[in-house]
């Protein structure tokens, strides 16, 4: 839905403000009871305002909700304030509690001496307040700077609305700034990316257009240098060479590129960037990334370098105990001992010596698997490390750092820059045993930290070579390591029942009908399973007829088509029992990147989606909300089968580390059947993947 029929599509109220019934005043959320133009009954509105008392006229535009708790409701995205003009509206608005020590009693008083002119008289004549009788010096005083604060807001707010910004972001503007909004807006809008969460460089950028701001002003090249580095870190790059940098700035800001490199050449000099030789290429990096993996680096060298918190372990008798307790023996190569029962084996060593351990993984699923697999407590790393959704970072800090002898992070090849240096606030005297594989694609974040730990050599590697979690004649293994190494998987049909098939398609249309098949019929039925929850269907890319989208629209319409409690929002269309996976993260809600979902109700009269993730039931959002939730449909999610697409046309998207992702991580881990659905290679090909 475009801006332009979604805003024909609100609604318009005004009227004059009843009762405050709840104001937040950290973000600006309030409900207000109001007496709106062509409502008989006091109506109920709900939105954001800097600063809201009863007596004030509000204009609105948002839509009608049904709430099933509170009724009827006005949702407001736009919310504007003005001050009182009536009699009963002035007398609300000063006996609403705005000023203290004046009640409804002294705002009669006022009333009855001044008539509607008496914010004029508090602007114009303030020492005439003290003819009302009661009111002396300091009462007076009191009234005087809270009309002022009040009038100070309302002008910030008309300011901001008349650039463009809504009413969310218009107050976290103020609330940043304060009194200062205007003036900083003026001078220098850019400095909302750095100041204000949720504001990035579009948003600022589209706001000093409006403010006059010219495409080659030094303070908007200075703040696109920031924006590049920021759209190369979306890219999981911690910095670029200066030479891709200036270029890359150039084409994002449509600016020379010699003015670019001058803004570089200051932002340097202020250290808003660093720049530093990457071998021989001059790099430059945003200056919290330099500083984070600098911070990770120095952290990493002190934990290696320190004493293990616990009292010396004959490892010999430790692994005769641990055999004779779990029956398991640990030199075997039978099935299913692996990474998972060695550490296993080691934390319930370190439990006996009453070593005190804190166990983490990136998503909620991998820490679910993690607590399964070794029988302690993991979590994600984000409630490890408490979120401040105040903030957007964490209460766990260097002053409030983890409390723990041992700190266990799996699947470390997910966890980028800023989430490490987050997590490795533990005390000086704690050990970290990191697990995870270099081969998988690194995280989306930025950096490839266990890839450069490991590769740096300055730590303790361990590298686990043999896989015995399915049998050794497993062509998932088998087709696994070869893909790790270079050369084409074996796609040829076996000759008796396998946990691998390739299935031939010589287009993506006929790709799209056997795949469809497969997933709503010939897997469920082969392997008992559930396609929605138990099947995942991976593809590279996200475009064409074989990508990411288009599938996801063709598995839900066959796997869970919409009935009549359905909404299509940002593009897609969500009905209960849709799977989803949340793309970013959402503090506030406790959902985050990668969290698998399912949709539990599409509430049209309230106007909600409520998701399910693991158990806990979370309001992903509102169908007016402005801001999306970060949630969209997927055909991903832990799995017993698994099945991909393969074209020629995508052959840049499949790089060895890609493919490895599939076989060796996302199938090994399959518990029946992994199966491969493209286009066989050519006979005139040589057999080999090739690296970059």
């Amino acid at each position: 839905m475009n801006s332009d029929s979604s805003a024909s599509a609100q609604e318009l109220l005004a009227g004059l403000v009843e009762r405050v019934t709840f104001h937040n005043d950290e973000n600006g959320f309030c409900v207000l009871r109001t007496k709106a133009c062509g409502h008989r009954d006091l109506v109920t509105v709900v939105g954001q305002a800097a600063s809201i008392s009863a007596g004030e006229w509000i204009t609105a535009s948002g839509e009608w909700v049904n709430d099933r708790t509170h009724g009827q409701q006005f949702r407001a995205l736009f919310l504007k304030t003005s001050a009182p003009t009536s009699i009963e509206g002035i007398e609300k608005f000063l006996g609403s509690g705005m000023i203290r020590g004046i009640g409804p009693a002294y705002a009669n008083k006022l009333v009855r001496a001044f008539g509607e002119k008496v914010f004029d008289t508090i602007e114009a004549e303030p020492g005439r307040l003290r003819e009302v009788v009661g009111i002396g010096p300091v009462r007076a005083r009191r009234i005087v700077d809270a009309w002022a604060e009040q009038k100070i807001v309302r002008e910030i707010m008309m300011f901001l609305h008349s650039h463009a910004v809504g009413t969310a972001r218009a107050v976290r503007i103020y609330k940043t700034y304060g009194s200062d909004a205007v003036q900083v807006m003026t001078e220098n809008p850019y400095r909302l990316t750095r100041d204000v969460r949720g504001i990035g460089f579009k948003t600022a950028d589209a706001i000093a257009m409006r403010l006059g701001v010219e495409k080659t002003a030094m303070i908007r090249l200075r703040a696109g240098v920031s924006f590049a580095l920021a759209e190369a870190m979306d890219e999981g790059h911690c910095g670029l060479p200066t030479e891709e940098l200036i270029p890359l700035g150039a084409g994002l800001l449509d600016a020379p590129a010699d003015l670019v490199g001058t803004a570089l050449h200051l932002e340097r000099s202020e250290g808003t960037v660093i720049a530093d030789e990457v071998g021989e290429t001059e790099c430059v990096f945003l200056a919290g990334l330099y500083k984070a993996e600098q911070t990770i680096a120095e952290r990493l060298i002190r934990i290696a370098g320190g004493k293990f918190p616990w009292p010396p372990i004959d490892a010999v008798k430790a692994v005769a105990w641990v055999e004779e307790r779990s029956g398991l023996a640990l030199a075997d190569s039978g099935p299913g001992v692996g990474k998972t029962t060695i550490v296993k084996s080691i934390l319930r060593i370190l439990a006996v010596k009453g070593v005190r351990m804190l166990l983490c993984a990136p998503t909620g699923r991998a820490a679910k698997r993690m607590s399964e697999a070794t029988e302690f407590e993991a979590r994600t790393i984000h409630r490890l490390l408490e979120v401040d959704p105040k903030v957007g970072g964490f209460k766990r800090n260097e002053s409030n750092c983890l409390d723990c002898d041992l700190l266990v992070i799996d699947e470390a090849s997910m966890v980028d820059v800023l989430l490490m240096q987050a997590l490795l606030r533990v005390p000086d005297q704690a050990s970290l045993l990191v697990m995870g594989d270099i081969d998988q694609l690194p995280s989306v974040g930025p950096g490839q930290v266990l890839a450069d730990v490991i590769g740096s050599g300055a730590l303790p590697v361990v590298r686990l070579t043999e896989v015995f979690r399915q049998a050794a004649a497993s062509r998932i293994i088998v087709n696994a390591h070869q893909i790790n190494q270079g050369m084409m998987p074996e796609l040829a049909p076996p000759a008796g029942d396998s946990d691998f098939y390739f299935v031939p398609a010589d287009d993506p249309e006929t790709a799209v009908s056997r795949l469809l098949a497969l997933v709503k019929s010939r897997i469920p039925k082969r392997c008992g399973l559930d396609p929605v929850r138990n099947v995942q269907v991976l593809c590279p890319m996200n475009r064409g007829g074989v990508g990411a989208r288009s599938l996801n629209v063709e598995l839900q319409a066959v796997l869970n088509p919409a009935g009549e409690r359905k909404v299509v929002r940002f593009g897609w269309t969500f009905a209960s029992g849709d799977k989803v996976m949340q793309i970013e993260n959402d503090y506030d809600k406790e959902v985050y990147n990668g969290d698998i979902g399912y949709v539990r109700d599409v509430d049209l009269e309230a106007g909600e989606v409520s998701v399910t993730f693991d158990g806990r039931i979370v309001m992903l959002w509102r169908f007016f909300e402005a801001d999306g939730s970060g949630a969209r449909p997927v055909e991903g999610a832990p799995t017993r089968s698994a099945a991909r697409d393969a074209f020629p046309r995508r052959r840049l998207a499949l790089r060895p580390e890609l493919l490895w992702s599939w076989p060796a991580r996302r199938v090994a881990s399959t518990r029946h059947r992994a199966l491969s659905c493209g286009h066989p290679p050519s006979p005139h090909g040589t057999g080999s993947l090739g690296r970059d």
